[in-house]
């Protein structure tokens, strides 16, 4: 039961019965590892929330009592976000485990608390290297492990970690592979890995007889993995918009890895990439998926239920269905699509977010939040996002120009507000009243946030003591803590003296983990760890 709702579902007066629900829903999910992070900004929801931290506070979190434990050094980037399994029996002794992915295509098992390194293995076959950067300067000198794995952890037994690995063989081929590991050994699991292919129906970039193929040498698994129903799903990004290529998502089984589903976004046309900063599709308790689309070809012609007659869907607001195979069941478009992509400033450099909000009547609305290059704020009903007007946007609600900078970053949810980091910009907190957001951000950091801007992450014990975390990318990166309600400092890595909290410098798109009293910070070359001092 994937985890799609968070604090953020009920405004401020039924702040205490929709605690006691996420916490109903937590125990329901994984009485045992209440703190385990298993997937891209910590549910489905993409809400980036840590709702049972008991151990670090606004209080303790300053540079006197809190700073870096030590540096977890790796093999390359480590573009993905890290991952954390509690109480995982390795080699006949408990550990928490720290999953570490790199771009040079190693996955680590570190001890989280120590730092020792349990287990690693390569993703690379024999005679094999890690891709090139194809001539793109978006993830260079070499690609590996891009995207955030996802965990699934059984009632009974070891966790499984799913993950795509590219590489390139003697003859100069690139594959694509999806991996299943042992999480307590690092073997190779379901007869694993299996090279990526695909075809859709289409006449659109890269086709042949009436398909468009999937060519895994030109595109890169940027988008973290989702895990829901069963069934493991993968979105693919371009290198640096080179074409050809169109846009996919794929499903495959969790058991068997097989492929079972495969949808092209844009089958009679070109682009469409989604790649959304390294954010995860979104997905709800009922199996659907919200995901951003990258700038690419949308038909304005439209069928008699107002979907494009072609089906090309570049750059839209989606919601897929999974009940039979991915489809395309509603979607938004802006009403100036063609000038935005024409201009590169479409919605595929941001993460999608889905909240639920309750309005003054007492009615639920499901939403979901996303934004990108053109420095506006979207809200869409999940229920009916909105499609296309050719005059202007029929949607939930749209904050022109709240984002200045734009969008290259995925956003958190903590108790009906929305934490956005827009480049260029300080952090900023959106309130939701009376289930819309107020016009204007109600807080925001004291300092500002250079490209790509930045990711929040949030930890809190049951609502209590929340922390906003943000890494900076700069050169020492810098992790920044802020308290929730005010967005002001409390802690950041370049206050102690003598560099003593310097972790490494910044990678684009990094998203902090925080579980039990400590956080993960990946670098181009390590993970720092911090927590409370000895």
């Amino acid at each position: 039961m994937p985890f799609s709702q968070s604090p953020v579902v009920a405004s401020r007066p039924h702040r205490l019965p929709v605690l006691l629900l996420v916490a109903m829903l937590c125990t329901l999910a994984a009485p045992a590892h209440s703190q385990d992070v298993l997937t891209y900004h910590n549910n489905n929801a993409r809400t980036g929330v840590n709702p049972k931290e008991t151990v670090l506070t606004p209080t303790n979190v300053t540079s006197a009592t809190f700073g870096k434990l030590f540096t977890i050094p790796v093999d390359g980037l480590v573009d993905a976000q890290p991952l954390y399994l509690s109480a995982v029996t390795v080699s006949g002794a408990t550990h928490n485990l720290l999953i570490v992915a790199t771009e040079h295509g190693t996955v680590y098992a570190f001890d989280a608390d120590s730092g020792t390194n349990l287990w690693h293995i390569t993703t690379l076959k024999s005679g094999e290297t890690t891709s090139d950067d194809r001539g793109c300067s978006q993830v260079t000198p070499e690609i590996g492990i891009t995207s955030t794995p996802v965990i699934s952890r059984p009632k009974t037994g070891n966790p499984f970690i799913y993950l795509v690995a590219m590489s390139k063989d003697s003859s100069g081929a690139y594959h694509q592979r999806l991996h299943a590991l042992d999480a307590a050994t690092g073997t190779e699991l379901h007869k694993g890995p299996v090279d990526i292919a695909a075809k859709y129906p289409g006449n659109g970039d890269n086709s042949s007889g009436g398909n468009v193929i999937f060519d895994p040498g030109q595109y890169k698994e940027r988008v973290g993995l989702l895990l829901t129903g069963g069934t493991i799903y993968l979105a693919w990004a371009s290198h640096c918009d080179i074409r050809p290529y169109t846009g996919w998502i794929m499903g495959y089984n969790v058991n068997t890895l097989a492929q079972t589903t495969v949808l092209n976004v844009t089958p009679n046309g070109n682009e469409g990439a989604i790649w959304g900063s390294g954010a995860g599709m979104a997905s709800d308790n009922a199996g659907n998926i919200f995901l951003l689309d990258a700038n690419g070809d949308f038909d304005t012609t439209l069928n008699s239920s107002g979907f494009p007659a072609n089906g090309d869907y570049g750059n839209a607001f989606l919601r897929l269905t999974t009940n039979g195979g991915l489809a395309v069941a509603d979607y938004f478009e802006m009403h100036d699509q063609a000038e935005e992509n024409s201009s590169d400033t479409d919605l595929g450099s941001g993460g999608t977010l889905l909240v639920n909000e309750k309005d003054s009547t007492g009615k639920i609305w499901q939403l979901a939040v996303g934004a990108g290059k053109d420095s506006n704020l979207y809200v869409v009903d999940r229920t009916n996002l909105g499609k296309f007007n050719s005059s202007s946007n029929k949607i939930y609600q749209e904050l022109s120009g709240a984002l200045p900078g734009g969008i290259w970053s995925m956003p958190a949810a903590f108790n009906s507000r929305i934490y956005y980091g827009p480049v260029g910009s300080p952090l900023l907190a959106f309130q939701f009243k009376n289930a819309k957001l107020l016009p204007s951000a109600v807080a925001r950091t004291p300092n500002a946030f250079n490209y790509p801007g930045v990711t929040p992450s949030i930890s809190s014990n049951s609502g209590q003591n929340a922390i906003v975390w943000a890494a900076e990318n700069s050169s020492p990166a810098v992790l920044h803590a802020y308290n929730a309600t005010s967005l002001l400092e409390i802690y950041n890595s370049n206050q102690a003296t003598n560099g003593r909290d310097q972790f490494g410098n910044g990678n684009k798109y990094i998203t902090p983990t925080i579980a039990n009293g400590k956080v993960y910070v990946g670098t181009t070359n390590g993970v720092g760890v911090f927590g409370l001092l000895k």
